[in-house]
This record gives C-alpha cells, structure tokens and sequence, in this order.
C-alpha cells in the first residue's frame, strides 16, 4: 500500500538482439530497452521483437515494458471505470496497480493480441486469440470465410472452422457438374494464411480446419497434409531449402494451418467393434459410402505417423461439458483446440505461471492466498476486455459480448512439479496438476458469479441456465475424486471449496462467463514470463534451443534442475556436480550422486531421458475436468513408434475423456520449430549466452559470451580400427583414429580410381570430418545430418551389418555409427545393424 509497483523491482537498459541461425546476421536489434534486472536476456528479446509498438528507430517507438505495461493495464481499468466495474476510485486504483505488479513480475501475461493492440491508438483493440468461425455451402459464405480469417490474422490472431457443411466433391452441384468439396477450397485459405504475418509481426498466423469423421471427403482430407510432406522431403533432399521460413517451403500446401478429424463417440464405438461406418452426403443425408471404420481409423493414425496430422476431436465428449448447448452444438476450435465453443465467436486467453506460487526450495506449500487473488485480478481484467475490445465481424462481437467466453489458464506446471521432486508422469504429478487446475477454474467461476451479482449474468445465460449449472456441479463432482492422499490438504481444500462456492453463487446470481477457462499453448507469453516449460506441457529437454519463426534462434535452458535437486536432499556440492554434468552431456543420466529412484523426476519430452507418451495422454485426463475448455497439448512420440502405438494411443486419449489430442512423432516433418540442443557453448559458470554458433552444426544460440573453440587432439601414439567395403562399383578403406576412451578422433578414407574428382573430395571431407571431432562435434551429430544422403555410388555393400546404402557418405557414417554409437542412440537414429 502506498508503493508504486515499479518502485517494488530493480529496473536496468540493455540492449534487445536477436541473431540468424543461419549466418550468424542481426535479425533484430534494439538498443537501451528497460526491463527488470530479473528478466533473462531471452524475456526481453521477446517484449521488444514482438510486443513493443511503434515503428523501428522512431521516437514513437516504445523501449520500456513500464510503457507496455502503462498502455494496456490503464487501458483496461479505464474501461473498468466506465463500465461500472470498480465501487470507487480506490477500487480502481489498487487494481491496476495489481495488474501491474502482476505484468512486471512474471506472475501472469495475457495472450498476445492484448499486447499487439490494446491502448494503440488507431488500430482496432482486438484482444482475443482465438476465433471460431463458421461457413455454410454458398461460394458467397466460402469466399466470406477467406475475408474473415484475413482480418483476424491481420489483428494478431487465430481461426477455427469446421467444413462439414461444404458439399463433398462426390456431390453435384445445382447447376450440374460437380462440386470441388472442402479439401479443394482449404487450398486458397492456407495461401491466404501463408501470406498474412500475424498482426503485422513476425508470428505466423494460425489456423485450424475440421472435418466431420463422416463426411464423404474425409479421406481426402486425411491425406492432404501427409502427401505434401512427402514433396517436401523429395525437394529438401534435391537441395531446396525446407526450412520453416525458407522460401522454398512456402510452396508446400496446406502447412499454414492444423487439421483435426471431429469423431462421435458412435465411431470410436465402431472402430473398438471392427463395424461399418457411413459417410454421409451433406445435401441429401444419404449414405454415399461404407467404410469400415477401423480402416478409417487406421488411415487417421498413419497419416498422423507420417506428418503430425490430423490431430482427433472428440465430439460426444466436447458437447457433454457444453455450457450454452440450447444455443447451438459446439462444431470447431481455435487454432491450437483449447477453445471450443459456440461458432463465429471469440476467446481472450491469459496464462499464470504457476512456478511463482510455490515456495523456496526448503517449502513446497503453494500460495493459495496469492494465486487465488491474481485468478481474480486477471479474470476480471478478461472480462473487460470481453465487453470493450473489437471484434473482426458483428456476428463475433454479438456471440462473444452475448456469451462472454473467457480462457484464463497457466503456464510451467511441469517446471513446478519438477521443483516438487515430483515425476511428471506419476500419481502425484497428476494429482497436484488436477487440484491447482481446479482451483483456477472453480476460483474463476466464482469470481464470475460474484460479478454476475452485480453485472448481471451473461446475456444467453436465461437460455442456458440448466446447461451452465450441470457442467458447474460436474466440475465440482470432479474435484471429489482428486486423491486427498497425495496432494497437500490446503491446496486441495481449497480447491474443492471454490467448487462449492461457484455452484452457491452460480445457482443464486447466474454466472457472468460462459466460459473461464482453457490451457493454451503459452509459446510466446511463456517466454516473456521465463517459463521453463509452457502450458501443461513437461521440459522438451534439460538444454534445448528454439528456432523463431521471425528468423533467429534462442536458448532454453531449463532453470529448475538444481532447485528440485535441492528439494530432493542433495548437498550443494552434489548439486554443482551434476548440473554441470548436465551442461557438458545434455543429458542427466549417467551422472554423478544421482539416485536411480530420482530420474524419473528429470525426464522431458524428449532425449535419452523421455516420458513415456502414454504418461503425456494421463495427464491430460487429469486435468480435463477441471477446464471449460480443452487442452492445447502435443504428445510427444518418439521415432521409432509404429503406426499401431499411433492408434492405441487416440484410443486411449477417447477413453480418458479427453476433449482433442494431437500426436507428435519426433522428426516426422522437415520443417521442425523446436529442437533439442545438440551442442552449448561452455564458459565457466557463465549463466546465460548471447551471440556466438558453433561453426559446424547447422544449430546455433543466443549467448551472452563468445566462447573461444578449442581442439582436443589425438595422442600421437594411438589406437586406429580400418574396415573395408564395396558400394556398387566403388571399392575403399576407412580408418578411424581413437582416444584412449575409445572415441573416434580423425577418419582417413581410401576410394578405388585414385586421382579421381570422388577421392579427392572424400580426402577433403575425412579432413573437415575430423576436425569436427576434434573440435566437440559429436559422432551422433554427424550421422544424424548425413546418413540418407543420396548420390551416386548408392546400392548394394558387401557389408554384412549394412548392407544397403543412399550414399558413399550414407554408408560410411552408417558404419561409424554402428561401431561407435551405443545402441540407444542408434534406435533413435533408426540405424540398426542387420544382425
């Protein structure tokens, strides 16, 4: 009281640059930009690239998060004011200090339209992030469609669309021929998404397109995405570049947008029978074919196997937890399927970031007083928006002010579980994901009644009172069954508190929200609030790197390893050790102190360490009941799994009542946003990078020191291994000098037709090869990169542990991959030998 929230932090100038993966130029920069001196490099890099407003070098310019956070907090409580929202002055006051304390600390953001739009002036204050749109098979609907998802993206956000209404292309049209279907027409969309830059910054614009599971055209869509894929890998491996903001890649279709299939409980029913399954024409209702509908199934798992998509939706599940159904069925989602609601309305998302709300190391008691008041802070800032900002066509701005949708939601639940000692994959994990998930959505819900009391309820609420309280009691009958044994018994009283609470007040003032609450993807706000990991999601990995879609790349380091170390009981010499194991190896296992019962608690998404898929599909059955929404949720897979695994796994997601799920295998598209590290760059105990690459590997990071290379060379007494091989008709040798620990250091090769243009080029390429090694690059590396290259000679060898290859090269670091690298690495790989 009586403190300005920017007099509670320290704040310090730096300047704002962001590097090319590519060639190491400035893909951004701005200098002397104000920030808390508590904000990462990675934290300010986003606000400035992303969230500042003004023209580059202008002094309209904005430098400072206080102008970000001044534009958009005073913007909302003046809104507020008029509205009648706050009792007096006061009110007013403390909740924008709030808010901005909030903003500034990291404790919560909102999703980015808000920061694009709200408080500039002469730009339309749009301030949702997902939009559900709808279309009716007209051309003149079709061609509607086009324009509205153009200005939404244009206002810095994204669109669902469900195209089941499209005739199929098996149908006639009423002037003869026949029709294009809906797969044709996704064409001129994608083109359309493709080439709007989400609200004029450099984020890509997204999209989702669903497709009734009956629908004659389903196969086709299907299909769509996973054919194009194949076109890319055929022109990434002639030399186009592939990258995801390569020009090249712009030629691939349907890419600017997820796909999801919208399957009935009916057809799931039928797959698990092995039954027949209609597919309906959309202008008559008859049945224009018979499948089976395992084989449907099947063809939905392979294309996923293939390229990522299509993602499921279940419908029964969506429409059972609808709170407005005597408005209309939910038919579509947002871009990521978080929100699923009414068609051709609108959602504002904001995200808290749950890590802030747990104790110090020696304490695992969870703020509940603390995060039950931000949940009050944010949600009420949600809902002024909802009445106040702009909307991209009156028909969304009718829905979203008449049914007040909101998506309140968190961020680095598995960063906070890991704090914990706890596995993401385990009953304890899931446990406590489920009570503080039911504490923001039972809090919220009875802030929104509370409001309702003296706003009034939604304005479709009359309409849907019976709807809104029978979801409201199945949340609340939800929270009964969380497990009082593993979660402590403040936190999950409370949560179950706030159920009973928002049923008391729902039931006696309406309810002001339809909708309170989704957990969205967090990518961008996430890194602005230096999350270690994003909405419900666990680590990708300890060490990782992320590409930026504007160019350039950043380095995520996971912050919470040495504070769950400490939680577990490790001395902080212990503790020193292996967080510097895990900075030199990547990797946790195998290193120093570490007890076997602890690893659990350090696995990610991915890497040598990673959880189990079936644990990422459990975790969203446990939160599932507790959102108004859905979950935007990838399942990582790793790439070996079979398109059987695929399948098992959307059945399984069905089964635990989850409302959409989508399945990602590792390396199964080209173009692959966020990758693991490969390789940091190593100085001391040097806390963060800022600009420097390694020279050999294709990745490179943000680092805040230039780290000088050094070469590790080989004992001049040592051993060497040769082997010898045939490739169709070249013949050669390949000699692989070793450390003393048996690492391959240098590589000298022998190919028949000496003199020839090939041997003196393989001469060169042994030479930069083993510099390479010498220099830290890793073997796995390599052969990740070039293994499947293809040139001639390729063909039959007469090795019998390899016995077929693309390349000359192919097959070499095939052979040095099955004698040097350990098995696991090669699974991985998927470099097995014939034995």
């Amino acid at each position: 009281p009586g403190t300005h929230p920017y007099d509670m932090v320290t704040w310090e100038r730096r300047d704002a640059r962001i590097t090319n993966y590519r060639d190491g130029s400035v893909a951004f920069e701005q200098l002397g930009v104000e920030v808390p001196s508590s904000w990462s490099v990675n934290a300010t890099n986003i606000l400035a690239q992303k969230y500042f407003r003004g023209t580059p070098g202008s002094s309209a310019r904005e430098s400072s998060l206080k102008q970000v956070a001044d534009r958009v907090a005073d913007t909302i409580t003046a809104w507020g004011v008029k509205d009648g929202y706050f009792t007096d002055d006061h009110e007013a006051e403390a909740f924008n200090a709030e808010l901005k304390y909030l903003i500034i600390t990291q404790r919560a953001a909102f999703n980015s339209p808000v920061w694009f739009n709200i408080g500039v002036a002469g730009v339309p204050q749009q301030a949702s992030a997902c939009f559900i749109l709808s279309v009716e098979d007209t051309m003149k609907s079709i061609l509607n469609w086009y324009v509205e998802e153009g200005t939404i993206f244009k206002g810095g956000s994204g669109s669902g669309i469900n195209l089941s209404k499209i005739r199929s292309s098996a149908e006639q049209l009423n002037g003869g021929g026949t029709a294009s279907g809906p797969v044709s027409f996704m064409r001129g969309a994608d083109a359309s998404a493709g080439t709007i830059k989400s609200g004029g910054k450099t984020r890509r614009a997204a999209k989702m397109v669903i497709l009734d599971v009956d629908h004659p055209d389903i196969e086709d869509f299907i299909w769509c995405k996973a054919l194009e894929e194949r076109k890319a890998r055929v022109l990434r491996d002639a030399g186009f570049d592939m990258d995801l903001d390569g020009k090249d890649y712009a030629s691939i279709q349907y890419q600017n947008a997820n796909n999801s299939v919208r399957v009935t409980d009916e057809f799931m029913q039928a797959v698990v029978d092995g039954a027949d399954w209609d597919l309906i024409a959309v202008t008559t209702g008859e049945v224009v074919e018979t499948v089976k509908a395992r084989d449907l199934m099947r063809q939905i798992s392979e294309a996923t196997w293939q390229c990522a998509d299509p993602g499921m939706q279940f419908d029964t599940t969506i429409n059972r937890w609808h709170t407005a159904a005597s408005t209309g069925r939910i038919n579509g989602s947002n871009p990521c399927s978080e929100y699923m609601h009414l068609d051709d309305s609108a959602c504002n998302l904001a995200s808290i970031n749950l890590l802030h709300y747990l104790g110090d190391d020696d304490d695992d008691v969870f703020d509940v007083a603390g995060f039950t008041h931000t949940v009050e802070v944010f949600f009420t800032a949600q809902e002024i928006l909802v009445g106040n900002a702009d909307y991209p066509t009156e028909g969304i701005a009718e829905t979203s002010r008449r049914f007040r949708q909101l998506g309140l939601g968190y961020a680095n639940l598995g960063a906070m579980l890991m704090a914990l000692g706890l596995p993401y994959d385990s009953d304890g994990g899931r446990a406590w994901a489920g009570a503080v998930t039911a504490l923001l959505t039972g809090h919220a819900y009875a802030t929104s009644a509370r409001t309702a009391g003296r706003m009034g309820p939604f304005a479709g609420y009359v309409d849907n009172e019976e709807h809104m309280l029978r979801v409201l009691r199945m949340h609340r009958d939800a929270a009964a069954e969380i497990d009082e044994h593993l979660v402590p018994s403040v936190l999950l009283e409370a949560a179950r508190n706030s159920w009973d609470e928002a049923v008391e007040l729902g039931s006696a003032n309406g309810v002001r929200n339809s909708q309170a609450s989704v957990l969205a993807p967090t990518g961008t706000i996430g890194l602005l609030m230096d999350c270690d990991t994003t909405g419900i999601e666990p680590d990708l990995g300890l060490c990782k790197m992320k590409k930026l879609v504007g160019g350039g790349t950043m380095t995520i380091v996971n912050q919470t390893v040495p504070r769950a170390l400490r939680r577990l009981g490790y001395a902080p010499q212990q503790v020193a050790e292996i967080v510097a194991y895990v900075d030199e190896n990547k990797s946790i296992l195998g290193s120093p102190h570490l007890r076997p019962e602890h690893i659990p608690v350090f696995a990610c998404s991915m890497g040598d360490n990673d959880i189990h898929y079936r644990g990422h599909v459990q975790m969203m059955g446990a939160v599932q009941p507790f959102i108004s929404g859905a979950i935007s949720k990838t399942v990582n897979m790793p790439e070996h799994v079979t398109v059987e695994d695929v399948e098992q796994l959307h059945l399984e997601a069905w089964q635990l009542g989850i409302k959409a799920v989508a399945i990602y295998r590792d390396n199964c598209k080209v173009a692959q946003p966020l990758a693991m590290a490969k390789k940091e760059v190593k100085e001391g105990a040097a806390a963060e990078v800022a600009a420097g690459a390694d020279p050999v590997q294709v990745i490179e990071r943000i680092v805040e020191k230039v780290s000088k290379p050094s070469r590790e060379k080989l004992p001049r007494n040592r051993r060497s291994r040769t082997f010898e091989f045939r490739l169709a008709d070249c013949k050669g040798f390949v000699t692989v000098g070793e450390y003393d620990d048996g690492r391959p250091g240098e590589i000298w090769m022998n190919v028949s037709k000496q003199g020839s243009t090939l041997a003196g080029i393989m001469d060169a390429f042994a030479i930069s090869i083993s510099y390479g090694l010498q220099y830290g690059v890793p073997l796995h590396a390599y052969v990740e990169t070039l293994t499947n290259m293809r040139f001639e000679p390729a063909g039959m060898t007469d090795d019998p542990d390899i016995r077929f290859a693309t390349s000359l090269v192919d097959y070499i670091f095939r052979r040095l991959a099955v004698d040097y690298l350990p098995l696991a690495q090669r699974m991985e790989l998927g470099i097995l030998s014939v034995g």
